[in-house]
């Protein structure tokens, strides 16, 4: 009874945050555009990294919404800060780590960071309602909605969390700007939970709404990343990255001198 639900969650979250990462974050990878913007290998260490640090984060939530739905609001508010504080945290940590460096292919690894543990939030929410006593269209819809709504969110507070360098030419952003809009989505989440079916749906669709327009907003930097260094001189008797990329023609040049 409990391996049905939380396959089905699984599918639904691998797919909505999977689905994301292989759209946006690929129209950034070759052959899309001349030359790979990031790094993918880590990329895909980003999403799993994601996958794991969003199962705690997962209890959390459920515990969030189990108190809000019971009217518990003050252990509500304090799980609330646990989840929006732990995804920010996580994102902050994640990225300071030495594995990342500083070049300017952050925002591509918290998206995909943040994806992934909105796909875990939406296998908790699926599971959850699936594992339930009933079940009903309503019922699925608002967690298909929920789902989609969480991970809109990660992807979202993944960049506006950001501090780019100026050239960017962002006029706002960081932690704080991601905490905000976090616990505003995420209490209209919990809010739904005592609205009923058709209000759950309608949180679920501001959020989502408010966290598409937060992303449209940041997107644009993106396209300011600038390609990786390929092609330059090696340095310190080390091959410069090549970012995960082979040469699709089918040669793999070296430079001169260095044996296959």
């Amino acid at each position: 009874m409990v391996v049905a639900p939380l396959s089905i969650g699984g599918f639904v979250g691998i797919v909505l945050s999977g689905a994301f990462v292989y759209w946006e974050v690929g129209r950034f990878a070759a052959p899309q555009v001349p030359v790979t913007l990031f790094d993918e290998r880590r990329e895909l260490f980003a999403y799993t990294a994601g996958l794991f640090v969003g199962v705690p984060l997962a209890v959390v939530y459920l515990l969030y919404v189990t108190s809000f739905s019971n009217g518990a609001l003050p252990g509500a508010l304090i799980f609330l800060a646990f989840l929006v504080g732990g995804c920010e945290g996580a994102q902050v940590f994640f990225l300071r780590t030495k594995y990342w460096g500083s070049g300017d292919g952050r925002p591509f690894y918290a998206l995909g960071f943040r994806a992934a543990i909105g796909g875990i939030l939406s296998l908790a929410i699926v599971a959850s309602y699936l594992s339930g006593p009933t079940l009903s269209a309503v019922g699925l819809i608002v967690a298909l909605a929920q789902s989609f709504a969480v991970v809109a969110l990660g992807v979202a507070c993944a960049l506006l969390s950001l501090r780019m360098p100026p050239r960017v030419g962002r006029p706002s952003g960081g932690p704080l700007a991601g905490l905000l809009l976090g616990a505003v989505g995420f209490f209209l989440l919990g809010l739904g939970s005592v609205a009923g079916p058709y209000g759950a749906v309608g949180a679920a669709v501001v959020a989502f709404l408010g966290a598409g327009l937060a992303y449209s907003r940041e997107r644009a930097m993106l396209s300011d990343v600038r390609p990786p260094p390929e092609g330059s001189l090696r340095r310190g008797g080390e091959l410069p990255s090549s970012y995960g990329r082979t040469d699709r023609s089918g040669s793999d040049p070296l430079p001169e001198g260095r044996d296959r």
